[in-house]
């Protein structure tokens, strides 16, 4: 898929185009000497976040010139626009500064809150997921769907760290999903996602999320058959957090994240 030019096209296939640019130069910068600093936030950044960055907006300045763009190192541009490209350039810095290949490049491309298409690219593992509503969710190329899996005690659960975790209310839930579900780890950030919409996890549990991290994942989840929430249970990739299951553990995993303890 390409995008054939900047006045429409397929937006499914524009979104797969910058999020491999993007990730393309990311994965360049990979396992260098890079000097990582400390944002703000307390989150890192390297010379790579920002070179891809830098990148994916020219792209879409290029590509579709009336478009805003929001990314996580650059903030916003052409807040007013009908249309914004949301991305982060390395989803998952933390890993790919000491090495491990679990980070990925997001790309969506929404309208007011909703999402039109949405990818995310592992360029140090090779994979690539993308979805757009009615379009279907394709991983490297093929339809994927999320698990089968229909009994808690026989899934995989994910959290990104369970440091994040420590908001008023929220250890509690993730504890009693984790104790229910056979297997808990912490292969988070964007990976969790990829793993959850390709059957290979059941739930992936984020309590933090800015619209960077989670607005190409809704579609990617719902797209594969899967449910994605905030961590309240609504509809939305602008929530903050998020939780993404398979369709058969949606209501029990949530029933677990809300139930009080016994």
């Amino acid at each position: 898929m390409s995008a054939a030019d900047g006045s429409g096209g397929d937006v499914l296939a524009a979104a797969i185009d910058l999020a491999r640019l993007t990730g393309d130069i990311a994965l360049a910068h990979y396992r260098s000497n890079l000097v990582v600093e400390t944002k703000a936030d307390g989150s890192p950044v390297t010379a790579a976040d920002r070179a891809a960055e830098t990148a994916a907006r020219e792209w879409v300045r290029r590509l579709f010139p009336a478009d805003g763009i929001l990314g996580e190192e650059f903030g916003e541009e052409r807040p007013g626009s009908a249309r914004r490209w949301v991305i982060d350039p390395i989803d998952g810095t933390k890993s790919f500064v000491r090495g491990v290949p679990l980070w990925g490049s997001l790309v969506a491309l929404c309208e007011g809150e909703e999402v039109l298409a949405g990818a995310a690219y592992f360029p140090a593992v090779a994979e690539l997921v993308a979805a757009s509503p009615g379009g279907g969710c394709w991983w490297n190329g093929s339809r994927c769907h999320v698990s089968p899996v229909h009994r808690v005690d026989d899934a995989l659960v994910l959290t990104t760290d369970e440091r994040f975790l420590d908001i008023p209310g929220r250890r509690v839930g993730w504890d009693q999903v984790s104790r229910a579900a056979r297997v808990s780890r912490t292969w988070g950030d964007c990976y969790g996602y990829l793993l959850v919409a390709t059957g290979r996890a059941e739930g992936m549990f984020d309590p933090i999320l800015s619209p960077w991290d989670s607005a190409a994942l809704q579609p990617i989840i719902a797209e594969s058959g899967g449910v994605f929430t905030d961590w309240d249970g609504r509809s939305t990739a602008f929530g903050g957090s998020a939780v993404a299951t398979n369709a058969a553990l949606a209501v029990p995993l949530r029933s677990l994240l809300h139930s009080s303890p016994s």
